[in-house]
């Protein structure tokens, strides 16, 4: 799926005429959430902003994640941190005043965070961005889970948020 959406997808696009040359955005849900993060780190270029809701944040350290990724990329755990956002963002060293911060939003209530464990992780990943500088506002909307209902409820702000720094405000 990287590879599509980083590639073939966009390529596709931009032959049509309907992104070339423009500043394209990147957001997803749950494991698509940590493919827009994936895809936005790996490619600081192609992506102006990113944002997520209830994103997996650190794949490899949870059972779920190490099970995918040991189908997915065999047993190297160097090429799973090619495909973990926390790793990802601790291995970024360049602190530039004009990074555009990341925007995750996570329900409270969310069953992949609250239970037995907690397979978003995404305090980890605002650990890894604070430790390298790198500006995220990460919102823990008490009462929403992991459903539609939480993103149909939060939809206008990601938006807004990619507006701004697409049409070149910050």
């Amino acid at each position: 799926m990287y590879s599509y959406i980083t590639k073939e997808l966009l390529h596709l696009v931009e032959s049509q005429g309907r992104l070339s040359g423009l500043k394209k955005s990147i957001m997803g849900h749950s494991m698509g959430g940590h493919g827009a993060l994936v895809a936005f780190l790996r490619n600081p270029n192609l992506f102006t902003s990113v944002s997520a809701f209830a994103p997996i944040c650190q794949p490899s350290a949870v059972p779920w994640g190490q099970k995918a990724f040991t189908g997915y990329l065999g047993h190297d755990k160097d090429e799973w941190k090619k495909y973990d956002a926390t790793c990802l963002m601790s291995s970024i060293l360049n602190k530039s005043a004009e990074l555009v911060p990341i925007l995750i939003d996570q329900g409270a209530e969310d069953n992949f965070l609250v239970g037995k464990v907690d397979q978003l992780k995404p305090l980890a990943f605002k650990s890894a961005c604070q430790a390298c500088e790198y500006p995220i506002q990460l919102n823990l909307r008490e009462g929403y889970d992991h459903s539609y209902f939480f993103i149909s409820t939060f939809i206008a702000e990601h938006i807004r948020f990619h507006a701004r720094y697409l049409n070149g405000n910050s």
